[in-house]
């Protein structure tokens, strides 16, 4: 590559760095005023000594509190925390036909936001007609707190063997944060700023609190054209010094590949049901579905409290 092509090629990336930058300061600003013990997270936990030093805080999980019943059939909690522990991820924590059927059923009726923007509402199974109508690609259909009137969906977030595995992996002040439902479609098009807030096709991390777990559901089954997630596996327990220091947490494949090793990458397909939990500081992507709309839930857990501001997850959209 000649130094012409070089430089239009730092520029483009930059050009695209500041888009995303600048489309999520509204957020930023907003957690700060509400918790201004974010900022320090935000700055610190994406550093490997910050969160070594805090995790020293976690409270070991108590024994006495192991649950006797659960929706998840033969999964061993200790035996997933330990894997958990190695890789950064754990599959085969799959949701029963009946309540992946129903948590579906109820997305495929109600009426989802898109893009995270509450102004854009339209029913999921008129994504094309949507877009036709808002004059803009719609990449995600969100619920926010709607999905919460779905039984299915607060039987899952209310079992014992999820919040067993969070309190024995974060430590015993394990708490639930989040709990989502959302669509990835197809599109013909998308700015920069569209993908950031959707977290497409950029690896990043999260840092919406100093230790996290995420459990991810597919509620309609997922192949490479539907946008699976992918997920570098042990890049949760190490991190270059670059990676620290940037204030940004998307980078490209090319860049997280070549450090954390060309092999690293799960990428998560499956049938309906099929489940899989993950520490969120690892780097991971969800992809653009390319034929067929994915279809995903979301039970998260950490160690603050959650923002009262906002739906756990839902960023500022000017």
């Amino acid at each position: 590559m000649n130094t012409a092509s070089t430089d239009l090629e730092i520029a483009a990336r930059s050009g695209s760095t500041l888009k995303r930058i600048r489309a999520r300061i509204p957020t930023y600003l907003a957690d700060v005023r509400e918790n201004p013990a974010w900022l320090p997270m935000f700055m610190l936990a994406r550093t490997m000594p910050g969160r070594r030093l805090h995790w020293l805080g976690a409270r070991p999980f108590s024994a006495n509190n192991r649950p006797a019943s659960s929706i998840f059939a033969g999964v061993d909690a200790q035996e997933a925390t330990a894997r958990l522990r190695a890789d950064g991820i754990q599959t085969g924590i799959d949701l029963p036909a009946d309540i992946h059927e129903g948590i579906a059923a109820f997305a495929r009726k109600t009426p989802c936001f898109g893009n995270f923007d509450r102004r854009l509402s339209f029913q999921p199974l008129e994504h094309d007609q949507a877009e036709q109508h808002f004059k803009r690609p719609l990449l995600s259909g969100h619920y926010f707190e709607t999905i919460l009137e779905c039984p299915e969906v607060r039987t899952v977030q209310a079992d014992p063997l999820l919040h067993e595995i969070a309190a024995r992996y974060l430590g015993n002040q394990a708490k639930l944060i989040t709990t989502r439902v959302w669509w990835s479609f197809p599109t013909r098009s998308a700015s920069e700023r569209d993908k950031s807030l959707a977290s497409l096709d950029k690896f990043h991390f999260d840092l919406d609190d100093w230790r996290m777990l995420k459990f991810f559901f597919h509620l309609q089954p997922v192949d490479a054209d539907t946008g699976p997630h992918v997920y570098v596996r042990g890049s949760h327990k190490r991190r270059v010094l670059r990676h620290q220091l940037t204030l940004l947490v998307g980078h490209s494949a090319e860049d997280v590949l070549d450090i954390y090793g060309r092999e690293s990458p799960l990428t998560l397909t499956g049938p309906a049901g099929s489940g899989f939990v993950e520490d969120p500081f690892g780097f991971h992507m969800g992809t653009v579905p390319k034929t067929t709309p994915r279809l995903m839930m979301e039970v998260g857990f950490g160690v603050s409290k959650p923002s009262s501001r906002r739906f756990h997850g839902e960023p500022i959209v000017r």
